[in-house]
């Protein structure tokens, strides 16, 4: 059986990366900075874990590269436990 469609491409999601490294939380408008680790990431957000015994607030900064003043807005967008899923904000 000879088939002359052509495939159609599928837009994919880009692939999260693994990265299990330090970086901060930043709440209270950078007074207040909370270690934690990104367990992956991808464009769209990351998947974070921390040992800090607080309630992770709904939207924070996350600076992904220490070394850098630049922050990520985030909003959280599912809990388990002390691991938390974020999307970035534009």
């Amino acid at each position: 059986m000879i088939v002359d469609e052509q495939r159609t491409k599928v837009q994919r999601e880009p692939r999260r990366q693994l990265r299990k490294r330090p970086t901060w939380m930043t709440i209270d408008n950078g007074i207040t900075k909370i270690e934690c680790v990104v367990l992956d990431v991808s464009p769209g957000g990351a998947k974070i874990v921390t040992d800090a015994a607080f309630d992770v607030r709904d939207s924070f900064e996350l600076a992904l590269v220490p070394e850098h003043s630049t922050r990520q807005s985030c909003e959280v967008v599912w809990r388990r436990g002390k691991t938390y899923g974020v999307k970035f904000l534009s």
